[in-house]
Protein backbone atom coordinates (compact mmCIF):
# COMPACT_ATOMS: atom_id res chain seq x y z
CA UNK A 1 0.00 0.00 0.00
CA UNK A 2 1.52 3.33 -1.02
CA UNK A 3 1.59 6.56 0.94
CA UNK A 4 -1.22 8.16 -1.05
CA UNK A 5 -3.56 5.26 -0.37
CA UNK A 6 -2.70 5.33 3.33
CA UNK A 7 -3.52 9.01 3.40
CA UNK A 8 -6.85 8.38 1.64
CA UNK A 9 -7.79 5.76 4.20
CA UNK A 10 -7.02 8.16 7.01
CA UNK A 11 -9.05 10.97 5.48
CA UNK A 12 -12.05 8.85 4.49
CA UNK A 13 -12.46 6.45 7.40
CA UNK A 14 -11.18 8.35 10.38
CA UNK A 15 -12.17 11.90 9.66
CA UNK A 16 -13.44 12.49 13.18
CA UNK A 17 -10.18 13.29 15.02
CA UNK A 18 -10.84 17.06 15.10
CA UNK A 19 -8.40 18.54 17.57
CA UNK A 20 -10.94 20.95 19.04
CA UNK A 21 -13.01 18.00 20.13
CA UNK A 22 -10.44 15.33 20.91
CA UNK A 23 -8.48 17.72 23.10
CA UNK A 24 -11.48 17.77 25.44
CA UNK A 25 -11.66 14.01 25.60
CA UNK A 26 -11.45 13.17 29.27
CA UNK A 27 -14.33 10.71 29.35
CA UNK A 28 -13.09 7.90 27.10
CA UNK A 29 -9.74 6.12 27.11
CA UNK A 30 -8.94 6.02 23.40
CA UNK A 31 -5.70 4.05 23.76
CA UNK A 32 -5.65 0.82 21.80
CA UNK A 33 -3.83 -2.35 22.69
CA UNK A 34 -2.05 -4.86 20.48
CA UNK A 35 -2.34 -7.64 23.06
CA UNK A 36 -5.02 -7.72 25.81
CA UNK A 37 -3.65 -8.30 29.30
CA UNK A 38 -6.57 -9.70 31.26
CA UNK A 39 -6.12 -12.60 33.74
CA UNK A 40 -7.20 -15.97 32.39
CA UNK A 41 -9.57 -16.56 35.30
CA UNK A 42 -11.44 -13.36 34.54
CA UNK A 43 -11.60 -14.16 30.83
CA UNK A 44 -13.04 -17.59 31.71
CA UNK A 45 -15.73 -16.14 33.97
CA UNK A 46 -16.56 -13.49 31.37
CA UNK A 47 -16.92 -16.06 28.58
CA UNK A 48 -19.20 -18.21 30.74
CA UNK A 49 -21.46 -15.29 31.68
CA UNK A 50 -21.58 -13.90 28.14
CA UNK A 51 -22.41 -17.39 26.88
CA UNK A 52 -25.24 -17.81 29.42
CA UNK A 53 -26.65 -14.39 28.62
CA UNK A 54 -26.56 -15.04 24.87
CA UNK A 55 -28.04 -18.52 25.34
CA UNK A 56 -30.99 -17.10 27.22
CA UNK A 57 -31.42 -14.33 24.64
CA UNK A 58 -31.82 -17.06 21.98
CA UNK A 59 -33.95 -19.35 24.10
CA UNK A 60 -37.37 -17.84 23.36
CA UNK A 61 -37.24 -18.73 19.66
CA UNK A 62 -36.49 -22.36 20.53
CA UNK A 63 -39.50 -22.44 22.82
CA UNK A 64 -41.69 -21.15 19.98
CA UNK A 65 -40.17 -23.78 17.68
CA UNK A 66 -40.56 -26.83 19.91
CA UNK A 67 -43.96 -25.79 21.26
CA UNK A 68 -45.26 -24.52 17.92
CA UNK A 69 -48.47 -26.58 17.97
CA UNK A 70 -49.18 -25.74 21.62
CA UNK A 71 -48.56 -22.02 21.05
CA UNK A 72 -50.85 -21.99 18.00
CA UNK A 73 -53.68 -23.85 19.76
CA UNK A 74 -53.52 -22.12 23.17
CA UNK A 75 -53.41 -18.61 21.67
CA UNK A 76 -55.76 -19.48 18.78
CA UNK A 77 -53.23 -18.44 16.13
CA UNK A 78 -53.19 -19.02 12.40
CA UNK A 79 -50.06 -20.23 10.59
CA UNK A 80 -49.55 -16.70 9.27
CA UNK A 81 -49.83 -15.26 12.77
CA UNK A 82 -47.21 -17.73 14.01
CA UNK A 83 -44.99 -16.64 11.11
CA UNK A 84 -45.31 -13.04 12.32
CA UNK A 85 -44.19 -14.04 15.82
CA UNK A 86 -41.21 -16.00 14.52
CA UNK A 87 -40.25 -13.57 11.76
CA UNK A 88 -40.50 -9.81 11.41
CA UNK A 89 -42.27 -9.18 14.72
CA UNK A 90 -38.91 -9.25 16.45
CA UNK A 91 -36.79 -8.95 13.30
CA UNK A 92 -37.83 -5.40 12.46
CA UNK A 93 -37.23 -4.28 16.04
CA UNK A 94 -33.84 -6.02 16.03
CA UNK A 95 -32.90 -4.26 12.82
CA UNK A 96 -33.93 -0.80 14.00
CA UNK A 97 -32.84 -0.77 17.63
CA UNK A 98 -29.54 -2.64 17.44
CA UNK A 99 -27.97 0.45 15.86
CA UNK A 100 -28.67 3.15 18.48
CA UNK A 101 -27.98 0.86 21.44
CA UNK A 102 -24.70 -0.36 19.92
CA UNK A 103 -23.67 3.20 19.12
CA UNK A 104 -24.38 4.33 22.68
CA UNK A 105 -22.25 1.44 23.95
CA UNK A 106 -19.33 2.53 21.74
CA UNK A 107 -19.76 6.25 22.31
CA UNK A 108 -19.91 5.98 26.09
CA UNK A 109 -17.34 3.15 26.30
CA UNK A 110 -19.88 1.32 28.49
CA UNK A 111 -20.58 -1.89 26.63
CA UNK A 112 -21.04 -3.92 29.80
CA UNK A 113 -23.53 -1.44 31.28
CA UNK A 114 -25.58 -1.36 28.08
CA UNK A 115 -25.56 -5.16 27.91
CA UNK A 116 -26.77 -5.40 31.51
CA UNK A 117 -29.66 -2.99 31.03
CA UNK A 118 -30.66 -4.71 27.79
CA UNK A 119 -30.62 -8.14 29.45
CA UNK A 120 -32.82 -7.01 32.34
CA UNK A 121 -35.32 -5.50 29.90
CA UNK A 122 -35.69 -8.54 27.63
CA UNK A 123 -35.94 -10.79 30.70
CA UNK A 124 -38.93 -8.80 31.93
CA UNK A 125 -40.50 -9.00 28.48
CA UNK A 126 -40.00 -12.79 28.46
CA UNK A 127 -42.05 -12.99 31.64
CA UNK A 128 -44.81 -10.86 30.08
CA UNK A 129 -44.68 -13.07 26.99
CA UNK A 130 -45.32 -16.10 29.18
CA UNK A 131 -48.36 -14.34 30.66
CA UNK A 132 -49.90 -13.55 27.24
CA UNK A 133 -53.37 -14.85 26.32
CA UNK A 134 -53.78 -13.79 22.68
CA UNK A 135 -51.90 -12.85 19.53
CA UNK A 136 -51.60 -9.11 20.18
CA UNK A 137 -50.38 -9.55 23.75
CA UNK A 138 -47.62 -11.97 22.78
CA UNK A 139 -46.76 -9.87 19.72
CA UNK A 140 -46.24 -6.74 21.86
CA UNK A 141 -44.26 -8.76 24.41
CA UNK A 142 -42.02 -10.14 21.65
CA UNK A 143 -41.48 -6.67 20.20
CA UNK A 144 -40.50 -5.50 23.68
CA UNK A 145 -38.16 -8.47 23.97
CA UNK A 146 -36.63 -7.51 20.62
CA UNK A 147 -35.75 -4.09 22.06
CA UNK A 148 -33.66 -5.75 24.76
CA UNK A 149 -32.24 -8.56 22.64
CA UNK A 150 -31.27 -6.28 19.74
CA UNK A 151 -27.74 -5.36 20.90
CA UNK A 152 -26.87 -8.60 22.76
CA UNK A 153 -24.99 -10.33 19.96
CA UNK A 154 -23.09 -7.25 18.77
CA UNK A 155 -22.10 -6.29 22.33
CA UNK A 156 -21.00 -9.82 23.22
CA UNK A 157 -18.95 -10.30 20.05
CA UNK A 158 -17.38 -6.86 20.51
CA UNK A 159 -16.39 -7.56 24.13
CA UNK A 160 -14.90 -10.98 23.37
CA UNK A 161 -12.88 -9.54 20.47
CA UNK A 162 -11.16 -7.26 23.00
CA UNK A 163 -10.87 -9.75 25.87
CA UNK A 164 -8.69 -12.18 23.88
CA UNK A 165 -5.77 -11.68 21.53
CA UNK A 166 -6.59 -11.96 17.84
CA UNK A 167 -5.66 -15.59 17.22
CA UNK A 168 -7.75 -16.73 20.22
CA UNK A 169 -10.78 -14.58 19.41
CA UNK A 170 -12.19 -17.23 17.07
CA UNK A 171 -12.36 -19.87 19.76
CA UNK A 172 -13.74 -17.37 22.28
CA UNK A 173 -16.54 -16.31 19.92
CA UNK A 174 -17.31 -19.96 19.24
CA UNK A 175 -17.86 -20.48 22.96
CA UNK A 176 -20.44 -17.69 22.80
CA UNK A 177 -22.27 -19.31 19.89
CA UNK A 178 -22.51 -22.65 21.68
CA UNK A 179 -25.51 -20.96 23.27
CA UNK A 180 -27.44 -21.43 20.01
CA UNK A 181 -27.05 -25.21 20.13
CA UNK A 182 -27.42 -25.64 23.87
CA UNK A 183 -30.68 -23.72 23.54
CA UNK A 184 -31.97 -26.27 21.06
CA UNK A 185 -30.87 -29.18 23.26
CA UNK A 186 -32.42 -27.78 26.45
CA UNK A 187 -35.62 -26.86 24.64
CA UNK A 188 -35.92 -30.42 23.30
CA UNK A 189 -35.61 -31.93 26.75
CA UNK A 190 -38.05 -29.40 28.21
CA UNK A 191 -40.54 -30.08 25.42
CA UNK A 192 -40.53 -33.79 26.20
CA UNK A 193 -40.78 -33.22 29.96
CA UNK A 194 -43.61 -30.71 29.56
CA UNK A 195 -45.51 -33.05 27.24
CA UNK A 196 -45.28 -35.90 29.75
CA UNK A 197 -46.36 -33.79 32.71
CA UNK A 198 -48.90 -31.60 30.92
CA UNK A 199 -47.03 -28.41 31.90
CA UNK A 200 -47.97 -25.36 29.78
CA UNK A 201 -45.36 -23.93 27.40
CA UNK A 202 -45.47 -20.42 28.88
CA UNK A 203 -43.93 -21.63 32.15
CA UNK A 204 -40.62 -22.01 30.30
CA UNK A 205 -40.68 -18.35 29.24
CA UNK A 206 -41.45 -17.13 32.75
CA UNK A 207 -38.58 -19.18 34.20
CA UNK A 208 -36.30 -17.91 31.45
CA UNK A 209 -37.08 -14.31 32.37
CA UNK A 210 -36.33 -14.82 36.05
CA UNK A 211 -32.98 -16.51 35.36
CA UNK A 212 -32.14 -13.83 32.79
CA UNK A 213 -32.37 -11.07 35.40
CA UNK A 214 -29.94 -12.93 37.66
CA UNK A 215 -27.44 -13.49 34.83
CA UNK A 216 -27.67 -9.82 33.83
CA UNK A 217 -26.62 -8.70 37.30
CA UNK A 218 -23.70 -11.17 37.34
CA UNK A 219 -22.52 -9.83 33.96
CA UNK A 220 -22.37 -6.32 35.39
CA UNK A 221 -20.35 -7.47 38.42
CA UNK A 222 -17.80 -9.81 36.81
CA UNK A 223 -17.31 -8.84 33.14
CA UNK A 224 -14.70 -6.08 32.68
CA UNK A 225 -14.77 -3.29 30.08
CA UNK A 226 -11.57 -4.15 28.14
CA UNK A 227 -9.41 -1.76 26.14
CA UNK A 228 -10.05 -1.84 22.43
CA UNK A 229 -7.73 -4.07 20.42
CA UNK A 230 -6.24 -2.96 17.10
CA UNK A 231 -8.06 -4.24 14.04
CA UNK A 232 -6.78 -6.80 11.58
CA UNK A 233 -6.40 -4.05 8.96
CA UNK A 234 -4.23 -2.01 11.35
CA UNK A 235 -2.11 -5.02 12.24
CA UNK A 236 -1.28 -5.44 8.54
CA UNK A 237 -0.88 -1.72 7.78
CA UNK A 238 1.51 0.50 9.63
CA UNK A 239 0.15 3.59 7.87
CA UNK A 240 -3.44 2.88 8.95
CA UNK A 241 -4.49 5.51 11.49
CA UNK A 242 -6.39 3.87 14.37
CA UNK A 243 -8.76 6.80 14.93
CA UNK A 244 -10.77 7.29 18.08
CA UNK A 245 -14.19 7.95 19.40
CA UNK A 246 -13.92 11.63 20.24
CA UNK A 247 -15.97 13.00 23.10
CA UNK A 248 -16.72 16.41 24.49
CA UNK A 249 -18.27 17.79 27.61
CA UNK A 250 -20.26 20.38 25.64
CA UNK A 251 -23.69 19.31 24.38
CA UNK A 252 -23.43 20.70 20.83
CA UNK A 253 -19.93 19.31 20.13
CA UNK A 254 -21.06 15.90 21.46
CA UNK A 255 -23.91 15.80 18.94
CA UNK A 256 -21.57 16.95 16.18
CA UNK A 257 -19.00 14.28 17.08
CA UNK A 258 -21.68 11.59 17.30
CA UNK A 259 -22.82 12.38 13.76
CA UNK A 260 -19.25 12.23 12.46
CA UNK A 261 -18.64 8.90 14.19
CA UNK A 262 -21.74 7.38 12.60
CA UNK A 263 -20.89 8.67 9.14
CA UNK A 264 -17.27 7.55 9.38
CA UNK A 265 -18.37 4.00 10.24
CA UNK A 266 -20.74 3.85 7.28
CA UNK A 267 -17.97 5.21 5.02
CA UNK A 268 -15.63 2.53 6.28
CA UNK A 269 -18.14 -0.23 5.58
CA UNK A 270 -19.01 1.21 2.17
CA UNK A 271 -15.33 1.35 1.17
CA UNK A 272 -14.67 -2.23 2.25
CA UNK A 273 -14.53 -4.31 -0.90
CA UNK A 274 -15.92 -7.45 0.74
CA UNK A 275 -18.61 -6.14 3.11
CA UNK A 276 -21.52 -6.17 0.64
CA UNK A 277 -20.92 -9.73 -0.48
CA UNK A 278 -20.12 -11.03 3.00
CA UNK A 279 -23.23 -9.63 4.65
CA UNK A 280 -25.56 -10.81 1.88
CA UNK A 281 -24.00 -14.28 1.94
CA UNK A 282 -24.24 -14.49 5.70
CA UNK A 283 -27.85 -13.31 5.57
CA UNK A 284 -28.80 -16.11 3.15
CA UNK A 285 -26.94 -18.65 5.28
CA UNK A 286 -28.85 -17.47 8.34
CA UNK A 287 -32.13 -17.56 6.38
CA UNK A 288 -31.69 -21.27 5.74
CA UNK A 289 -30.76 -21.89 9.38
CA UNK A 290 -33.63 -19.77 10.68
CA UNK A 291 -36.21 -21.71 8.65
CA UNK A 292 -34.58 -24.95 9.82
CA UNK A 293 -34.76 -23.95 13.47
CA UNK A 294 -38.35 -22.72 13.44
CA UNK A 295 -40.05 -25.41 11.36
CA UNK A 296 -37.92 -28.57 11.39
CA UNK A 297 -38.80 -29.83 14.92
CA UNK A 298 -42.56 -29.65 14.40
CA UNK A 299 -42.24 -31.08 10.87
CA UNK A 300 -40.29 -34.10 12.11
CA UNK A 301 -42.72 -34.63 14.99
CA UNK A 302 -45.60 -34.79 12.52
CA UNK A 303 -43.61 -36.99 10.14
CA UNK A 304 -42.89 -39.53 12.90
CA UNK A 305 -45.89 -39.28 15.26
CA UNK A 306 -45.16 -42.70 16.79
CA UNK A 307 -41.75 -41.57 18.09
CA UNK A 308 -42.41 -39.88 21.47
CA UNK A 309 -38.70 -39.36 22.15
CA UNK A 310 -37.96 -37.71 18.80
CA UNK A 311 -37.76 -34.14 20.11
CA UNK A 312 -35.53 -35.25 22.96
CA UNK A 313 -33.08 -36.99 20.64
CA UNK A 314 -33.31 -34.15 18.15
CA UNK A 315 -32.28 -31.75 20.91
CA UNK A 316 -29.41 -33.99 22.00
CA UNK A 317 -28.04 -34.17 18.45
CA UNK A 318 -28.30 -30.42 18.00
CA UNK A 319 -26.80 -29.70 21.42
CA UNK A 320 -23.92 -32.17 21.31
CA UNK A 321 -23.03 -32.23 17.61
CA UNK A 322 -23.71 -28.53 17.08
CA UNK A 323 -21.68 -27.46 20.11
CA UNK A 324 -18.72 -29.68 19.28
CA UNK A 325 -18.79 -28.54 15.67
CA UNK A 326 -18.93 -24.79 16.32
CA UNK A 327 -16.14 -25.10 18.90
CA UNK A 328 -14.10 -27.14 16.43
CA UNK A 329 -14.56 -24.45 13.78
CA UNK A 330 -13.29 -21.79 16.17
CA UNK A 331 -10.40 -23.91 17.39
CA UNK A 332 -9.28 -24.89 13.88
CA UNK A 333 -9.40 -21.25 12.78
CA UNK A 334 -7.37 -20.15 15.81
CA UNK A 335 -4.73 -22.85 15.21
CA UNK A 336 -4.48 -22.01 11.50
CA UNK A 337 -4.61 -18.22 11.95
CA UNK A 338 -0.90 -17.70 11.45
CA UNK A 339 -1.07 -19.54 8.10
CA UNK A 340 -4.30 -18.23 6.59
CA UNK A 341 -6.86 -15.58 7.43
CA UNK A 342 -9.46 -16.95 4.98
CA UNK A 343 -10.35 -20.27 6.63
CA UNK A 344 -13.69 -18.97 8.03
CA UNK A 345 -14.90 -18.33 4.47
CA UNK A 346 -14.00 -21.84 3.31
CA UNK A 347 -15.61 -23.45 6.37
CA UNK A 348 -18.84 -21.52 5.82
CA UNK A 349 -19.09 -21.96 2.05
CA UNK A 350 -18.14 -25.60 1.62
CA UNK A 351 -19.72 -26.77 4.88
CA UNK A 352 -23.10 -25.24 4.06
CA UNK A 353 -23.24 -26.62 0.52
CA UNK A 354 -22.35 -30.14 1.66
CA UNK A 355 -24.82 -29.91 4.54
CA UNK A 356 -27.73 -29.06 2.22
CA UNK A 357 -27.56 -32.57 0.75
CA UNK A 358 -28.06 -34.14 4.15
CA UNK A 359 -30.82 -31.68 5.03
CA UNK A 360 -32.75 -33.01 2.01
CA UNK A 361 -32.16 -36.57 3.19
CA UNK A 362 -33.58 -35.58 6.59
CA UNK A 363 -36.73 -34.16 5.01
CA UNK A 364 -37.28 -37.23 2.82
CA UNK A 365 -35.96 -39.83 5.30
CA UNK A 366 -39.32 -41.63 5.49
CA UNK A 367 -39.64 -41.74 1.69
CA UNK A 368 -36.06 -42.99 1.39
CA UNK A 369 -36.96 -45.83 3.77
CA UNK A 370 -40.02 -46.91 1.74
CA UNK A 371 -42.39 -45.62 4.41
CA UNK A 372 -40.85 -47.74 7.20
CA UNK A 373 -40.68 -45.45 10.27
CA UNK A 374 -38.17 -47.70 12.07
CA UNK A 375 -35.68 -47.43 9.23
CA UNK A 376 -36.64 -43.85 8.54
CA UNK A 377 -35.84 -42.64 12.05
CA UNK A 378 -32.35 -44.18 11.82
CA UNK A 379 -31.76 -42.44 8.50
CA UNK A 380 -33.02 -39.21 10.06
CA UNK A 381 -30.67 -39.27 13.04
CA UNK A 382 -27.66 -40.21 10.91
CA UNK A 383 -28.20 -37.60 8.21
CA UNK A 384 -29.05 -34.94 10.79
CA UNK A 385 -25.76 -35.55 12.62
CA UNK A 386 -23.79 -35.21 9.39
CA UNK A 387 -25.77 -32.10 8.41
CA UNK A 388 -24.77 -30.39 11.66
CA UNK A 389 -21.16 -31.60 11.46
CA UNK A 390 -20.72 -29.95 8.10
CA UNK A 391 -22.86 -26.83 8.48
CA UNK A 392 -22.08 -25.48 11.94
CA UNK A 393 -18.34 -24.86 11.78
CA UNK A 394 -18.89 -21.30 10.66
CA UNK A 395 -20.73 -19.11 13.16
CA UNK A 396 -18.00 -18.17 15.62
CA UNK A 397 -15.29 -18.03 12.97
CA UNK A 398 -17.04 -15.73 10.49
CA UNK A 399 -18.28 -13.24 13.10
CA UNK A 400 -14.80 -13.09 14.63
CA UNK A 401 -13.35 -12.21 11.24
CA UNK A 402 -15.88 -9.40 10.79
CA UNK A 403 -15.18 -8.02 14.29
CA UNK A 404 -11.44 -7.96 13.59
CA UNK A 405 -11.92 -6.16 10.26
CA UNK A 406 -13.92 -3.30 11.79
CA UNK A 407 -12.53 -0.06 13.33
CA UNK A 408 -11.87 -0.75 17.04
CA UNK A 409 -13.69 2.21 18.57
CA UNK A 410 -16.85 1.72 16.51
CA UNK A 411 -16.81 -2.05 16.09
CA UNK A 412 -19.98 -2.61 18.15
CA UNK A 413 -21.88 -0.21 15.90
CA UNK A 414 -20.35 -1.86 12.83
CA UNK A 415 -21.36 -5.29 14.12
CA UNK A 416 -24.88 -3.98 14.68
CA UNK A 417 -25.02 -2.86 11.03
CA UNK A 418 -23.77 -6.31 10.03
CA UNK A 419 -26.48 -7.96 12.15
CA UNK A 420 -29.15 -5.49 11.00
CA UNK A 421 -28.84 -6.44 7.34
CA UNK A 422 -28.73 -10.15 8.16
CA UNK A 423 -31.84 -9.94 10.34
CA UNK A 424 -33.80 -8.22 7.59
CA UNK A 425 -32.81 -11.02 5.22
CA UNK A 426 -33.16 -14.12 7.40
CA UNK A 427 -36.32 -13.05 9.24
CA UNK A 428 -38.14 -13.26 5.92
CA UNK A 429 -37.72 -17.06 5.95
CA UNK A 430 -40.34 -17.99 8.58
CA UNK A 431 -42.54 -15.23 7.18
CA UNK A 432 -42.53 -16.76 3.69
CA UNK A 433 -43.08 -20.28 5.03
CA UNK A 434 -45.97 -19.04 7.19
CA UNK A 435 -47.62 -17.43 4.17
CA UNK A 436 -47.21 -20.61 2.14
CA UNK A 437 -49.02 -22.58 4.87
CA UNK A 438 -51.97 -20.24 5.33
CA UNK A 439 -55.47 -21.73 5.08
CA UNK A 440 -54.02 -25.19 5.73
CA UNK A 441 -54.93 -27.17 8.85
CA UNK A 442 -51.78 -27.86 10.93
CA UNK A 443 -52.80 -31.47 11.58
CA UNK A 444 -53.53 -32.30 7.92
CA UNK A 445 -51.43 -34.22 5.44
CA UNK A 446 -51.45 -31.21 3.11
CA UNK A 447 -49.81 -29.11 5.84
CA UNK A 448 -47.03 -31.69 6.22
CA UNK A 449 -46.45 -31.85 2.48
CA UNK A 450 -46.39 -28.07 2.04
CA UNK A 451 -43.97 -27.74 4.96
CA UNK A 452 -41.65 -30.35 3.42
CA UNK A 453 -41.62 -28.57 0.06
CA UNK A 454 -40.99 -25.17 1.66
CA UNK A 455 -38.09 -26.50 3.74
CA UNK A 456 -36.63 -28.49 0.84
CA UNK A 457 -36.49 -25.33 -1.25
CA UNK A 458 -35.56 -22.57 1.19
CA UNK A 459 -32.85 -24.28 3.26
CA UNK A 460 -30.67 -25.61 0.38
CA UNK A 461 -31.13 -22.42 -1.66
CA UNK A 462 -30.05 -20.32 1.33
CA UNK A 463 -27.00 -22.51 1.95
CA UNK A 464 -25.91 -22.54 -1.71
CA UNK A 465 -26.37 -18.82 -2.27
CA UNK A 466 -24.28 -18.24 0.85
CA UNK A 467 -21.60 -20.71 -0.25
CA UNK A 468 -21.20 -19.15 -3.68
CA UNK A 469 -21.13 -15.67 -2.17
CA UNK A 470 -18.44 -16.51 0.38
CA UNK A 471 -16.22 -18.13 -2.25
CA UNK A 472 -16.57 -15.08 -4.49
CA UNK A 473 -15.63 -12.87 -1.51
CA UNK A 474 -12.24 -14.56 -0.97
CA UNK A 475 -10.13 -12.19 -3.13
CA UNK A 476 -12.05 -9.17 -1.81
CA UNK A 477 -11.32 -10.08 1.81
CA UNK A 478 -7.63 -10.37 0.94
CA UNK A 479 -7.70 -6.81 -0.38
CA UNK A 480 -9.48 -5.52 2.74
CA UNK A 481 -7.01 -7.19 5.10
CA UNK A 482 -4.19 -5.55 3.11
CA UNK A 483 -5.91 -2.18 3.55
CA UNK A 484 -6.61 -1.85 -0.16
CA UNK A 485 -10.12 -0.49 0.20
CA UNK A 486 -12.07 1.20 -2.59
CA UNK A 487 -10.30 4.52 -3.19
CA UNK A 488 -11.63 8.05 -3.44
CA UNK A 489 -15.06 9.45 -2.66
CA UNK A 490 -18.09 7.26 -3.19
CA UNK A 491 -20.21 8.21 -6.21
CA UNK A 492 -23.97 7.88 -6.62
CA UNK A 493 -23.33 6.15 -9.92
CA UNK A 494 -21.16 3.54 -8.21
CA UNK A 495 -20.90 1.96 -4.77
CA UNK A 496 -22.94 4.63 -2.96
CA UNK A 497 -25.85 4.26 -5.38
CA UNK A 498 -25.72 0.47 -5.22
CA UNK A 499 -25.62 0.59 -1.42
CA UNK A 500 -28.68 2.87 -1.31
CA UNK A 501 -30.58 0.89 -3.95
CA UNK A 502 -29.94 -2.37 -2.12
CA UNK A 503 -31.13 -0.84 1.14
CA UNK A 504 -34.33 0.44 -0.50
CA UNK A 505 -35.09 -2.95 -2.07
CA UNK A 506 -34.48 -4.74 1.22
CA UNK A 507 -36.58 -2.21 3.12
CA UNK A 508 -39.45 -2.52 0.64
CA UNK A 509 -39.36 -6.31 0.97
CA UNK A 510 -39.48 -6.04 4.76
CA UNK A 511 -42.47 -3.69 4.75
CA UNK A 512 -44.35 -5.69 2.11
CA UNK A 513 -43.93 -9.04 3.85
CA UNK A 514 -44.80 -7.57 7.24
CA UNK A 515 -48.00 -5.91 5.98
CA UNK A 516 -49.11 -9.01 4.09
CA UNK A 517 -48.47 -11.24 7.11
CA UNK A 518 -50.32 -8.93 9.49
CA UNK A 519 -53.25 -8.82 7.04
CA UNK A 520 -53.52 -12.60 6.74
CA UNK A 521 -53.01 -13.14 10.48
CA UNK A 522 -56.07 -11.00 11.19
CA UNK A 523 -58.32 -12.63 8.55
Amino acid sequence: MDAKQGEDLHQVYYAHDNSDHSSQNSQIDTALTTRPKIPIWRITISLILLFLNYFLAQYDKFILSYFQDDVISSLHLSSSAYGVLSGYATGIVYALLALPTAFVADYTAARVWVLTVAAVWWSLCAIFQGLSHNFWQILLARIGMGIGQAPVEALSVSLISDLLRQDYVFFGESVLYVGVYIGEAVSGQIAVAFARTGTPWNNALIAMGIVGIVIALLVRVFVPEPKRQISLVMANNERQNPGSMAASTAFAPRLFTARKNILSTFRYLAHMRSFYLLVLSSGFRQLGGNVFGYYMPSYLSNLYPSEPSLLSRYGIIVGVVGSVTVLSGGLITSLMWSRTKLLPLYLTAIGGMVSSIFVLLMLFSLNASNGDPNRGIKVLYGTMSIAYLTAELWLGAINSLIALLLPPHTKTFGLAVWSLIQVLIYSSGPQIVGLSLRNTEPESGAYLEKTRIALAVMIPVGYWLAGIGFLLALPLVKLDIAGRFAEGRLQWSGRKGAFLAGGCVLGALVVALFIVSIYYSST
